[in-house]
Protein backbone atom coordinates (compact mmCIF):
# COMPACT_ATOMS: atom_id res chain seq x y z
CA UNK A 1 0.00 0.00 0.00
CA UNK A 2 0.87 3.43 -0.40
CA UNK A 3 -0.04 6.59 1.89
CA UNK A 4 -1.20 9.46 -0.03
CA UNK A 5 -1.99 12.77 0.91
CA UNK A 6 -6.09 14.53 0.31
CA UNK A 7 -5.83 17.21 -2.31
CA UNK A 8 -8.21 19.11 -4.45
CA UNK A 9 -8.17 21.84 -7.55
CA UNK A 10 -10.52 23.72 -8.51
CA UNK A 11 -12.11 24.59 -12.17
CA UNK A 12 -14.79 26.16 -14.51
CA UNK A 13 -16.10 24.64 -17.52
CA UNK A 14 -13.20 26.69 -19.40
CA UNK A 15 -10.40 25.46 -18.00
CA UNK A 16 -8.76 25.86 -13.89
CA UNK A 17 -10.18 28.37 -11.74
CA UNK A 18 -8.05 31.40 -11.47
CA UNK A 19 -8.97 35.30 -9.75
CA UNK A 20 -9.80 36.67 -13.75
CA UNK A 21 -12.57 33.53 -13.97
CA UNK A 22 -13.68 34.13 -10.66
CA UNK A 23 -14.50 37.55 -11.42
CA UNK A 24 -15.98 36.05 -14.80
CA UNK A 25 -18.36 34.51 -12.87
CA UNK A 26 -19.70 37.23 -10.99
CA UNK A 27 -20.00 38.92 -14.07
CA UNK A 28 -22.18 36.38 -15.61
CA UNK A 29 -24.40 36.37 -12.33
CA UNK A 30 -24.58 39.50 -12.84
CA UNK A 31 -25.83 39.65 -16.53
CA UNK A 32 -28.80 37.22 -15.38
CA UNK A 33 -29.76 38.61 -12.25
CA UNK A 34 -30.25 42.03 -14.49
CA UNK A 35 -32.44 40.57 -16.50
CA UNK A 36 -35.29 40.56 -14.09
CA UNK A 37 -34.50 44.18 -14.38
CA UNK A 38 -34.06 44.17 -18.20
CA UNK A 39 -30.88 46.39 -17.00
CA UNK A 40 -28.08 44.39 -19.45
CA UNK A 41 -26.90 47.24 -21.15
CA UNK A 42 -25.93 49.06 -18.02
CA UNK A 43 -23.71 46.79 -17.50
CA UNK A 44 -20.00 47.33 -17.38
CA UNK A 45 -16.49 46.59 -17.00
CA UNK A 46 -16.50 46.78 -13.17
CA UNK A 47 -20.03 46.72 -12.09
CA UNK A 48 -20.06 43.26 -10.59
CA UNK A 49 -18.35 44.65 -7.59
CA UNK A 50 -21.10 46.75 -6.87
CA UNK A 51 -23.93 44.89 -7.98
CA UNK A 52 -22.87 41.66 -6.21
CA UNK A 53 -22.56 43.55 -3.15
CA UNK A 54 -25.59 45.33 -3.55
CA UNK A 55 -27.96 42.69 -4.52
CA UNK A 56 -26.61 38.97 -3.49
CA UNK A 57 -24.95 40.06 -0.53
CA UNK A 58 -26.78 43.16 1.32
CA UNK A 59 -29.99 42.33 -0.41
CA UNK A 60 -29.72 38.38 0.08
CA UNK A 61 -30.86 37.16 -3.40
CA UNK A 62 -28.45 34.49 -3.27
CA UNK A 63 -30.87 32.51 -6.10
CA UNK A 64 -28.48 34.34 -8.61
CA UNK A 65 -25.67 32.87 -7.82
CA UNK A 66 -26.90 29.66 -8.94
CA UNK A 67 -26.01 30.73 -12.71
CA UNK A 68 -22.49 29.84 -12.24
CA UNK A 69 -20.64 26.98 -11.07
CA UNK A 70 -17.30 25.39 -10.29
CA UNK A 71 -16.23 21.90 -10.09
CA UNK A 72 -13.91 20.78 -7.35
CA UNK A 73 -11.21 17.13 -8.41
CA UNK A 74 -11.10 16.13 -5.19
CA UNK A 75 -8.54 13.22 -3.85
CA UNK A 76 -9.79 11.86 -0.41
CA UNK A 77 -10.64 8.72 1.59
CA UNK A 78 -14.19 6.80 1.15
CA UNK A 79 -15.02 8.16 4.62
CA UNK A 80 -15.03 11.67 3.67
CA UNK A 81 -16.65 11.00 0.38
CA UNK A 82 -19.65 9.46 1.70
CA UNK A 83 -20.51 12.08 3.63
CA UNK A 84 -20.12 14.35 0.87
CA UNK A 85 -22.45 12.75 -1.71
CA UNK A 86 -25.07 13.43 1.00
CA UNK A 87 -24.81 17.07 -0.17
CA UNK A 88 -27.26 15.83 -2.92
CA UNK A 89 -27.27 19.40 -5.09
CA UNK A 90 -24.16 18.81 -6.34
CA UNK A 91 -23.24 17.12 -9.03
CA UNK A 92 -20.83 13.75 -8.63
CA UNK A 93 -18.09 11.14 -11.07
CA UNK A 94 -16.73 9.25 -8.44
CA UNK A 95 -13.87 6.77 -9.34
CA UNK A 96 -15.61 3.20 -8.81
CA UNK A 97 -14.20 0.59 -7.18
CA UNK A 98 -16.96 -1.83 -9.25
CA UNK A 99 -14.63 -0.98 -12.43
CA UNK A 100 -11.21 0.13 -10.64
CA UNK A 101 -8.49 -2.70 -11.09
CA UNK A 102 -6.01 -1.35 -8.14
CA UNK A 103 -4.23 -5.05 -9.02
CA UNK A 104 -3.21 -3.26 -12.45
CA UNK A 105 -2.88 0.52 -10.89
CA UNK A 106 0.08 -0.92 -9.02
CA UNK A 107 -0.15 0.34 -5.63
CA UNK A 108 -3.42 0.56 -3.36
CA UNK A 109 -3.76 4.24 -2.09
CA UNK A 110 -4.82 5.11 1.38
CA UNK A 111 -4.84 8.74 3.38
CA UNK A 112 -4.12 8.46 7.11
CA UNK A 113 -6.54 10.11 9.35
CA UNK A 114 -6.16 12.72 11.64
CA UNK A 115 -4.92 11.95 14.56
CA UNK A 116 -3.39 8.86 13.84
CA UNK A 117 0.49 8.86 13.46
CA UNK A 118 1.09 7.15 10.21
CA UNK A 119 3.72 4.78 11.93
CA UNK A 120 0.80 3.23 14.32
CA UNK A 121 1.61 -0.37 13.40
CA UNK A 122 -2.28 -0.84 14.68
CA UNK A 123 -3.80 1.06 11.75
CA UNK A 124 -1.15 0.21 9.57
CA UNK A 125 -1.28 -3.36 10.18
CA UNK A 126 -5.10 -2.98 9.31
CA UNK A 127 -5.37 -1.39 6.54
CA UNK A 128 -2.07 -3.14 4.82
CA UNK A 129 -4.40 -6.60 6.14
CA UNK A 130 -7.44 -5.65 4.25
CA UNK A 131 -4.94 -4.36 0.91
CA UNK A 132 -3.30 -7.52 1.08
CA UNK A 133 -6.68 -9.54 1.20
CA UNK A 134 -7.94 -7.56 -1.71
CA UNK A 135 -5.01 -8.93 -3.90
CA UNK A 136 -5.63 -11.65 -2.92
CA UNK A 137 -8.66 -11.90 -3.87
CA UNK A 138 -8.04 -10.63 -7.36
CA UNK A 139 -5.60 -13.31 -7.72
CA UNK A 140 -7.79 -15.90 -7.18
CA UNK A 141 -10.19 -14.52 -9.84
CA UNK A 142 -12.65 -12.44 -8.33
CA UNK A 143 -13.30 -9.51 -10.07
CA UNK A 144 -13.08 -6.05 -8.78
CA UNK A 145 -16.21 -5.80 -7.34
CA UNK A 146 -16.07 -8.55 -5.15
CA UNK A 147 -12.80 -7.68 -3.62
CA UNK A 148 -13.61 -4.02 -3.06
CA UNK A 149 -15.96 -5.64 -0.10
CA UNK A 150 -12.61 -5.87 1.91
CA UNK A 151 -11.09 -2.49 1.11
CA UNK A 152 -10.87 -0.26 4.16
CA UNK A 153 -12.68 3.31 4.75
CA UNK A 154 -8.84 4.81 4.19
CA UNK A 155 -8.86 3.82 0.98
CA UNK A 156 -8.10 7.14 -1.69
CA UNK A 157 -10.81 8.06 -3.93
CA UNK A 158 -10.34 10.69 -6.93
CA UNK A 159 -14.09 12.11 -6.79
CA UNK A 160 -15.25 15.10 -9.49
CA UNK A 161 -17.86 17.62 -7.99
CA UNK A 162 -19.71 20.53 -9.85
CA UNK A 163 -22.13 22.70 -7.63
CA UNK A 164 -23.47 26.16 -8.55
CA UNK A 165 -21.85 29.05 -6.43
CA UNK A 166 -24.31 29.38 -3.73
CA UNK A 167 -24.04 25.48 -2.97
CA UNK A 168 -20.46 25.66 -2.75
CA UNK A 169 -21.65 28.24 -0.03
CA UNK A 170 -23.27 26.33 1.80
CA UNK A 171 -21.31 23.98 1.99
CA UNK A 172 -18.68 25.90 3.37
CA UNK A 173 -20.80 27.06 5.69
CA UNK A 174 -22.06 23.21 7.10
CA UNK A 175 -18.54 21.55 6.48
CA UNK A 176 -16.10 23.87 7.91
CA UNK A 177 -17.10 24.44 10.86
CA UNK A 178 -15.96 23.02 15.11
CA UNK A 179 -17.61 20.34 14.73
CA UNK A 180 -16.92 19.04 10.76
CA UNK A 181 -15.01 16.20 10.72
CA UNK A 182 -11.48 16.83 10.59
CA UNK A 183 -10.86 14.66 7.86
CA UNK A 184 -13.49 17.20 5.77
CA UNK A 185 -12.01 20.12 7.17
CA UNK A 186 -8.24 18.85 5.74
CA UNK A 187 -9.98 19.50 2.54
CA UNK A 188 -12.85 21.80 3.09
CA UNK A 189 -10.85 24.86 5.12
CA UNK A 190 -7.81 25.43 2.47
CA UNK A 191 -10.35 25.06 -0.37
CA UNK A 192 -12.61 27.83 0.95
CA UNK A 193 -9.07 29.80 0.88
CA UNK A 194 -9.23 29.34 -2.65
CA UNK A 195 -12.61 30.46 -3.31
CA UNK A 196 -12.37 33.26 -0.93
CA UNK A 197 -9.51 34.25 -3.69
CA UNK A 198 -10.89 33.89 -6.77
CA UNK A 199 -14.41 34.67 -5.87
CA UNK A 200 -14.91 38.20 -3.96
CA UNK A 201 -17.42 38.84 -2.09
CA UNK A 202 -19.40 35.70 -1.78
CA UNK A 203 -17.64 33.57 1.06
CA UNK A 204 -15.78 36.68 3.00
CA UNK A 205 -17.80 36.44 5.46
CA UNK A 206 -17.37 32.88 5.96
CA UNK A 207 -14.91 31.67 9.06
CA UNK A 208 -13.58 28.12 9.40
CA UNK A 209 -13.72 26.90 12.95
CA UNK A 210 -16.74 28.89 14.51
CA UNK A 211 -19.70 26.67 15.45
CA UNK A 212 -21.97 25.38 13.14
CA UNK A 213 -25.08 26.94 14.75
CA UNK A 214 -23.28 30.23 14.68
CA UNK A 215 -21.59 29.66 10.89
CA UNK A 216 -25.31 28.30 9.70
CA UNK A 217 -27.56 31.43 10.52
CA UNK A 218 -25.69 33.19 8.07
CA UNK A 219 -27.38 34.18 4.64
CA UNK A 220 -26.99 31.24 2.41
Amino acid sequence: MKITEPSFSLHTPFGPLTEEKGIDLLRWIEWNARISHRSEDTQTEDSWRRFIQAVVVDHADWSVAEHASITALVRVDRGVSHEWVRHRLFSFTQESTRFVNYKKKGEIEVIVPDGVNSENETWRDSVAQSCWAYMSLLEKGNSPQVARSVLPNALATTISITGNLRTWRWLFLARTTKETHPDFKAITVPMLGEFQKMIPLLYADIVPGEKQSISMAKVH
